[in-house]
């Protein structure tokens, strides 16, 4: 409950596309880590904590994270919040007409969202989702209490600042063609998480790995078939270059 309470008002932001860091701040390179299961495995789980209470996966099953190591048992255990069956889709906690009626429409599916950020040009699209989710500091003229760097006016709140703690940009003043400009140095901690700003970076950046393998779970399959007929194709390439010489090597 606490949790759907903190995500309530979280719907409206991914329904809005994020602009373009242009004249903003650099997109955070995320850790490539879709192949590492520990990092998948507490990605979904902070997944299901923490997103799944009003954004829905409707294109992925429970069933289907027993490709990062995870036994049906575990699955039944730790992650159906929402269902009782494994093979069940992922299904958002809160029910469509209640969020209709409080957001105007009902929280986007997040099942591709990382490749839909990169189709956006928002870098590799991990790279937009791991920027943004790192990058909320307190506002108080916003409804929510939360603004972004990453994504200015956003309209969710931080879902995940009971972890991260409170902290607020420092900006420095610089002179650029005789206009005062005020340029992004870092981040002020206000008041401490639960983690360690390492610690949250690394949360972070399990979620968006499992975004990005929840987006195209055979992608890291297709990339090894793909390597392995290229090689395939080279070294018949080779074999029939020395058969094509061969049989020709007597033909004047």
């Amino acid at each position: 409950m606490k949790n759907i309470l903190i995500s309530l008002l979280a719907a409206l932001g991914f329904m809005v596309g994020a602009q373009a860091n242009t004249g903003g701040i650099a997109w955070d390179k995320v850790p490539d880590k879709t192949n590492d299961l520990a990092s998948l495995q507490n990605g979904a789980k902070l997944f299901v904590n923490y997103c799944l209470n009003c954004h829905s996966a409707a294109f992925m099953r429970f069933n289907r994270l027993k490709d990062i190591g995870l036994t049906e048992q575990q699955i039944k255990d730790n992650l159906l919040f929402t269902t009782e069956k494994v093979g069940e889709t992922m299904k958002s906690a809160i029910d469509p007409r209640q969020a209709k009626e409080w957001f105007g429409a009902n929280p986007p599916d997040l099942t591709v969202i990382a490749r839909s950020r990169s189709a956006a040009g928002q870098g590799t699209g991990g790279d937009y989702l791991y920027t943004y989710l790192r990058t909320y500091y307190p506002d108080d003229t916003k409804a929510t209490g939360w603004n972004n760097l990453a994504f200015p006016n956003v309209g969710m709140p931080h879902a995940l600042w009971e972890l991260q703690g409170k902290r607020v940009p420092v900006y420095e003043t610089v002179s650029e063609h005789g206009h005062e400009a005020h340029v992004f140095k870092g981040w002020e901690q206000l008041t401490p998480g639960t983690m360690t700003p390492a610690q949250y970076d690394q949360a972070v950046g399990d979620l968006v790995n499992y975004l990005q393998w929840m987006a195209e779970p055979a992608q890291n399959t297709r990339i090894r078939v793909g390597v392995w007929v290229l090689l395939f194709l080279m070294v018949m390439t080779l074999f029939t270059w020395r058969l094509n010489a061969a049989y020709w090597k007597d033909i004047k």
